[in-house]
């Protein structure tokens, strides 16, 4: 039998792949964009709290609904395809979100900015798994993708700030069109088409199931992280995973699933996305409280907080290529377990944190746990896409993707509801005697709450009450990042056990269906169509 050599990806792949990365950045970006510009859309379009709630929300929700839909959507119509139409949706709703004159008008751009997302998220991911097929290759591919998807969640506020400073608040979406632009232009020549001619028709029953599973859960566990628990927001969550069990069994008794289950048998696929739940669970869910420490504690303006924040992923912008490179020597699963070793370091600095501590420690504690972090989650989408035979990556990408939306709202969840307890708590056994008893509730509910209490008050009492809310919001800060430590020692014992000798140190092996896959493609003309 002729041994077959692996192509490796010349430097036509790689321009592509840059190209790839400008949806990839604008749609992370687009999930915090507009943390600074609420203010000033506020006083333009005059929303009601419900409206500007869902002027947050609808983006993430509609774009967490749609992602298994479009994934498995793009295997059957062409991955590239989906991107192109993504990319058109992005930039019309962008340029509708610019200039839309009513709440109601940018409730739905930023809807179809969710669907557009849906569409552009797993399809680079999947375009990276069907563009490298070096193992070697592909990990560093990976890595950078991670690198920019975790770096434009940072970027969002930064740049949102700068743009506020300088333009009208449309313009924190206008930034988008002319990267859409450039990718309709450029994508047709430097990427490759690529569709599965063997996924059957797609299963209209079953994308509406996936939404009617994955909005409910997400809806009520981030309505939970904001506003406590309620009978309503446990009626969602249940409703979503009966939902999700009626999927389940269409995927089973269908001839073309949407979803093949038979990817969950793969060695190292279903606890890949378990790791990388756990993973997200502590980066997106310990994220509000060193924003609120920079913000309430030492009392940044929103700017300055945003480009401090900036400190930690500039601090990891190298680790995800370099865990890569580490992979060719090291079994992953031995590297996934030290990754979250190095985010339990970061959490127990963070325990050390109190209100006069200095700046250097909140972000010494946050570099280390997102560079642990960032490390398990770029191993771990590689082996998410090395179990998956490539016809399926598209799918894959979108069950990554999934998991991680679905982690960072448990960890919005379970760790936002332990800082608040914790808070609630403690602040009252701080609070001076002799408050009015309606500032005394104002200051027990937020920290938020508190300095606007202090505000109002003489001097002395303010003082008194600023420092037992700050002292009180230090002690959540620490019961919050011994959750996370648990849900990080969690992680390894995880990765050691489910993913031990799935992928050792070196190449991952490809899945039986490689090279069939490639035939396949060649067959629809698309490695070879620019």
């Amino acid at each position: 039998m002729t041994a077959t050599t692996t192509p490796r990806a010349g430097r036509r792949e790689w321009i592509g792949f840059t190209v790839l990365m400008l949806p990839l950045l604008l749609v992370s970006m687009d999930v915090s964009v507009l943390y600074f510009a609420v203010p000033f859309i506020s006083e333009e379009l005059r929303p009601t709290g419900t409206q500007q709630l869902w002027i947050f929300d609808i983006y993430g929700f509609v774009l967490a609904g749609l992602l298994i839909t479009m994934g498995a959507l793009g295997d059957r119509i062409g991955r590239r395809r989906l991107l192109l139409f993504g990319a058109a949706a992005f930039g019309a709703a962008s340029l509708l979100a610019a200039y839309a004159d009513s709440a109601e008008t940018l409730i739905a751009a930023r809807a179809v900015l969710g669907v557009g997302g849906a569409t552009l998220m797993p399809s680079t991911l999947a375009l990276v798994r069907n563009m490298f097929h070096d193992a070697k290759q592909r990990g560093t591919a990976i890595g950078i993708w991670t690198a920019t998807l975790t770096g434009g969640i940072a970027v969002g506020p930064v740049l949102s700030g700068v743009l506020l400073e300088h333009f009208w608040w449309g313009s924190i979406f206008l930034i988008n069109i002319p990267a859409m632009v450039l990718l309709l232009l450029l994508a047709p020549v430097l990427v490759p088409e690529f569709r599965n001619p063997a996924a059957g028709r797609f299963d209209l029953v079953s994308a509406l199931l996936s939404l009617g599973a994955l909005l409910p859960v997400i809806y009520g566990i981030k309505e939970m992280a904001r506003d406590g628990v309620s009978a309503a927001r446990v009626a969602a969550i249940v409703a979503g995973l009966l939902i999700g069990a009626l999927f389940l069994h269409r995927q089973r008794t269908r001839a073309y699933p949407m979803i093949d289950l038979a990817l969950f048998r793969r060695r190292g696929f279903a606890g890949s996305l378990a790791v990388n739940l756990l993973a997200m669970f502590a980066l997106v869910g310990f994220a509000i409280f060193t924003t609120q420490y920079l913000q309430l504690v030492l009392g940044l303006s929103p700017l300055r907080a945003a480009l401090w924040s900036l400190v930690p992923s500039l601090a990891v912008g190298g680790v995800a290529p370099a865990a890569a490179a580490l992979a060719q020597r090291i079994e992953r699963a031995y590297l996934i377990g030290t990754g979250f070793g190095i985010a339990v370091l970061g959490f127990l600095v963070l325990t050390r944190v109190t209100p006069e501590s200095p700046l250097w420690l909140l972000l010494l504690g946050a570099s280390i746990y997102a560079a642990g972090l960032v490390m398990v989650m770029s191993l771990v989408t590689e082996l998410v896409l090395g179990a998956a035979p490539p016809e399926q990556a598209g799918v894959a990408s979108a069950l990554t993707e999934s998991s991680s939306e679905l982690g960072g709202a448990l960890g919005m969840a379970i760790l936002g509801s332990v800082g608040a307890a914790v808070y609630r708590r403690e602040v009252l056994d701080g609070l001076p005697a002799g408050l009015p008893a309606d500032a005394r509730d104002a200051a027990r509910e937020t920290l938020g709450g508190a300095l606007a209490v202090a505000e109002g008050l003489p001097a002395d009492l303010g003082d008194a009450v600023l420092h037992a809310a700050r002292l009180a919001f230090a002690d959540g800060l620490h019961l919050a990042a011994i959750a996370a430590t648990v849900a990080m020692l969690l992680g390894a014992a995880t990765a050691l056990v489910a993913l031990r000798g799935t992928a050792r140190k070196g190449p991952l092996p490809a899945p039986e269906a490689d090279q069939g896959a490639r035939v396949d493609a060649s067959s629809d003309a698309s490695p070879v169509s620019r």
